[in-house]
Protein backbone atom coordinates (compact mmCIF):
# COMPACT_ATOMS: atom_id res chain seq x y z
CA UNK A 1 0.00 0.00 0.00
CA UNK A 2 1.03 3.22 -0.96
CA UNK A 3 0.69 6.35 1.24
CA UNK A 4 0.30 9.84 -0.68
CA UNK A 5 1.84 12.99 0.35
CA UNK A 6 -1.61 14.47 2.76
CA UNK A 7 -1.87 10.57 4.31
CA UNK A 8 2.45 10.87 5.44
CA UNK A 9 1.23 14.57 6.43
CA UNK A 10 -1.62 13.46 8.60
CA UNK A 11 0.53 10.46 9.98
CA UNK A 12 3.44 12.47 10.90
CA UNK A 13 0.74 14.92 12.14
CA UNK A 14 -0.58 12.09 14.75
CA UNK A 15 2.80 11.15 15.68
CA UNK A 16 3.35 14.55 16.51
CA UNK A 17 0.20 15.34 18.98
CA UNK A 18 0.66 11.56 20.35
CA UNK A 19 4.15 13.08 21.52
CA UNK A 20 2.43 16.07 22.20
CA UNK A 21 0.46 14.11 24.69
CA UNK A 22 2.87 12.22 26.14
CA UNK A 23 5.07 15.59 27.01
CA UNK A 24 1.70 17.02 28.55
CA UNK A 25 1.68 13.56 30.88
CA UNK A 26 5.40 14.59 31.97
CA UNK A 27 4.74 17.79 32.40
CA UNK A 28 1.72 16.90 34.79
CA UNK A 29 4.14 14.73 36.39
CA UNK A 30 6.66 16.90 36.87
CA UNK A 31 4.10 19.41 38.17
CA UNK A 32 3.00 16.65 40.87
CA UNK A 33 6.51 16.42 41.98
CA UNK A 34 7.25 20.36 42.55
CA UNK A 35 9.45 20.72 39.21
CA UNK A 36 8.08 23.51 37.91
CA UNK A 37 11.69 24.15 35.85
CA UNK A 38 11.05 21.00 33.96
CA UNK A 39 7.56 21.86 33.49
CA UNK A 40 8.61 25.47 31.86
CA UNK A 41 11.14 23.74 29.74
CA UNK A 42 8.75 21.58 28.36
CA UNK A 43 5.99 23.73 28.19
CA UNK A 44 8.01 25.84 25.79
CA UNK A 45 8.74 22.73 23.65
CA UNK A 46 5.10 21.56 23.50
CA UNK A 47 4.03 25.09 22.31
CA UNK A 48 6.51 24.92 19.38
CA UNK A 49 5.14 21.34 18.66
CA UNK A 50 1.67 22.70 19.15
CA UNK A 51 2.32 25.00 16.06
CA UNK A 52 3.94 22.71 14.40
CA UNK A 53 1.35 19.81 14.91
CA UNK A 54 -1.52 22.68 13.97
CA UNK A 55 -0.46 24.81 11.15
CA UNK A 56 -2.38 23.52 8.42
CA UNK A 57 -5.85 22.21 8.80
CA UNK A 58 -6.94 18.93 10.54
CA UNK A 59 -8.05 16.35 7.62
CA UNK A 60 -11.72 15.16 8.45
CA UNK A 61 -10.70 11.79 8.61
CA UNK A 62 -8.75 12.38 11.60
CA UNK A 63 -10.84 14.78 13.17
CA UNK A 64 -12.38 12.36 15.78
CA UNK A 65 -8.85 11.84 16.38
CA UNK A 66 -7.56 14.81 17.24
CA UNK A 67 -11.02 15.82 18.86
CA UNK A 68 -9.80 12.85 21.70
CA UNK A 69 -6.38 14.34 21.73
CA UNK A 70 -7.36 17.51 22.33
CA UNK A 71 -10.06 16.83 25.28
CA UNK A 72 -7.29 14.67 27.15
CA UNK A 73 -5.44 17.22 26.95
CA UNK A 74 -7.25 19.91 28.34
CA UNK A 75 -8.19 17.90 30.87
CA UNK A 76 -4.51 17.64 31.99
CA UNK A 77 -3.61 21.56 31.45
CA UNK A 78 -6.88 21.67 33.76
CA UNK A 79 -5.07 19.89 36.47
CA UNK A 80 -1.55 21.62 35.56
CA UNK A 81 -3.22 24.72 36.19
CA UNK A 82 -4.67 23.65 39.68
CA UNK A 83 -1.07 22.22 41.20
CA UNK A 84 0.05 25.40 39.63
CA UNK A 85 -2.28 28.13 41.39
CA UNK A 86 -1.56 25.57 44.86
CA UNK A 87 2.01 26.16 44.34
CA UNK A 88 1.51 29.61 44.11
CA UNK A 89 -0.54 29.70 47.12
CA UNK A 90 2.00 27.92 49.29
CA UNK A 91 4.77 30.24 47.93
CA UNK A 92 2.28 33.62 49.49
CA UNK A 93 1.79 31.81 52.44
CA UNK A 94 5.72 31.28 52.90
CA UNK A 95 6.49 34.83 51.80
CA UNK A 96 3.97 36.18 54.55
CA UNK A 97 5.20 33.56 57.41
CA UNK A 98 9.01 34.86 56.34
CA UNK A 99 7.64 38.56 56.57
CA UNK A 100 6.24 37.81 60.10
CA UNK A 101 9.18 36.36 61.52
CA UNK A 102 11.26 38.77 59.78
CA UNK A 103 8.65 41.39 61.56
CA UNK A 104 9.02 39.73 64.62
CA UNK A 105 13.37 39.16 64.74
CA UNK A 106 13.05 42.95 63.93
CA UNK A 107 11.00 43.55 66.87
CA UNK A 108 12.55 41.54 69.39
CA UNK A 109 16.15 43.03 68.05
CA UNK A 110 14.71 46.78 69.07
CA UNK A 111 13.45 45.23 72.71
CA UNK A 112 16.64 44.12 72.95
CA UNK A 113 19.25 47.08 71.44
CA UNK A 114 17.20 49.46 73.93
CA UNK A 115 17.74 47.23 77.46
Amino acid sequence: MKFDTDQALSVGRAGLLANILVMTEEMLESARNDQWDDVTEMEERRRQALSECFGAPIPEEHSELFTEALAAMLHMNEELISLLENAKAEVAIKRTDQARTSKSLGHYLDIESTH
